[in-house]
């Protein structure tokens, strides 16, 4: 059975350079590699031809001898039994990133076992008036921190923690599978580097000790729920004195008794007497800003119609604008009414023509014609 075209293998054009090599390498490997497809024949031999492929390709003699001859020119001999010690010198990033993504650890420690911290989260609810001055809240949360006594080290006062005999320091061993070899993290030191004879009594070697520490978060004015305000360096501490993770605050702001809340505007239903709604009046709305509003209210004010007060909704996050208020009027309709006021309704529905209850008229008059026309 006659090979496959390195390129093709690949997936690249013969003018590829390095760069395009490299990460069209990388893209399959781990797509085929045997880890993510166990017992599957297939992804073991596509596996196999992508190692091939790349060996060739990434040597310049290799390739140019390639490009020459063909597969001819390493036949007899001519040296694809295996990979070459320069060969996975130059591989090494990639199975790195490789293996380091199908773990999910990727690059994250670093040399002497120093890993960074998590980020951390915290939930704080802050009213509506707050989101609309700012506020400078105080928070106090539990976090792990840099232990005092080993400095971090992990290791007992007067110690050190010593290289990892299994894998020489380097957190990583190599193994064979097949015809090539991959890097793992050691299993004896999980990936640090080190091993510790003496642990620091105070955190137990893991170089952390936990704490509650209080904390002052500026709120701007503007933030609508859901916002995030990042804390940075106020996460975590990391682990054998690595650098801390950050902080992440999550705001939700309380539903409020009076006012609904839309982007930078406002809305506000707000109830109107009968009286009010036919004969026109005025209503006083107080604000967010602190401010009484008088608002008028025209003859014949019907429910649903609405008020707009320019500039009296939320501040807009990092902007000197400022949304709206909207004022819907809901006409109220009395109850618990004496004789006397019931008297004086009905004497009202007696004088009452179209142009006092033109929609009731309108919308009666459209009834009317309408089952005159069905039957």
């Amino acid at each position: 059975m006659s090979k496959r075209d390195y390129y093709e293998i690949l997936g690249v054009a013969r003018t590829a350079d390095e760069a395009e090599l490299k990460s069209a390498f990388r893209k399959l490997a781990m797509k085929w590699h045997p880890d993510r497809n166990p017992g599957n024949e297939e992804a073991e031999v596509r596996f196999k031809e992508l190692n091939e492929a790349y060996q060739t390709l990434s040597d310049p003699q290799k390739r140019g001898a390639y490009d020459r001859f063909g597969h001819a020119a390493f036949e007899q001999g001519g040296g694809m039994g295996g990979f070459s010690n320069d060969f996975g010198s130059s591989m090494s990033d990639i199975f790195e990133d490789l293996f380091g993504e199908m773990t999910g650890r990727g690059r994250r420690q670093q040399a002497g076992g120093r890993e960074r911290g998590s980020d951390l989260r915290y939930n704080l609810e802050i009213s509506l008036e707050d989101a609309y001055r700012g506020k400078a809240a105080t928070i106090t949360i539990p976090v792990a921190i840099s232990c005092e006594a080993c400095s971090g080290s992990g290791a007992k006062s007067g110690s050190k923690p010593k290289p990892c005999a299994t894998c020489g320091g380097h957190g990583r061993v190599r193994a064979s599978q097949g015809f090539f070899s991959v890097e793992r993290t050691c299993p004896h030191c999980q990936g640090r580097g080190e091993t510790i004879d003496n642990p620091c009594s105070n955190c137990g070697g893991s170089g952390r000790s936990t704490r509650e520490r209080t904390l002052s978060v500026n709120v701007p004015s503007g933030v609508e729920d859901g916002t995030r305000i990042r804390l940075a360096g106020e996460g975590e501490g990391g682990l054998r004195g690595g650098p801390p993770g950050d902080l992440y605050i999550f705001l939700s702001i309380k539903a409020h008794s009076v006012f609904q809340r839309d982007g930078a505007d406002l809305y506000c239903r707000v109830p109107i007497s009968m009286v009010t709604a036919a004969l026109g009046g005025e209503i006083r709305m107080p604000t967010l800003s602190g401010d009484e509003k008088v608002v008028t209210i025209p003859e014949g004010t019907q429910t649903g119609k609405q008020f707009r007060l320019r500039g009296q909704g939320m501040p807009i996050l990092r902007s000197r604008d400022v949304g709206d208020l909207y004022l819907q009027a809901v006409v109220e309709t009395p109850q618990k009414l004496t004789s006397r006021q019931k008297e004086l309704l009905r004497e009202f529905a007696g004088h009452s023509s179209s142009e006092t209850q033109p929609e009731s008229d309108n919308f009666f008059s459209k009834i009317k014609e309408f089952f005159s026309n069905a039957s």
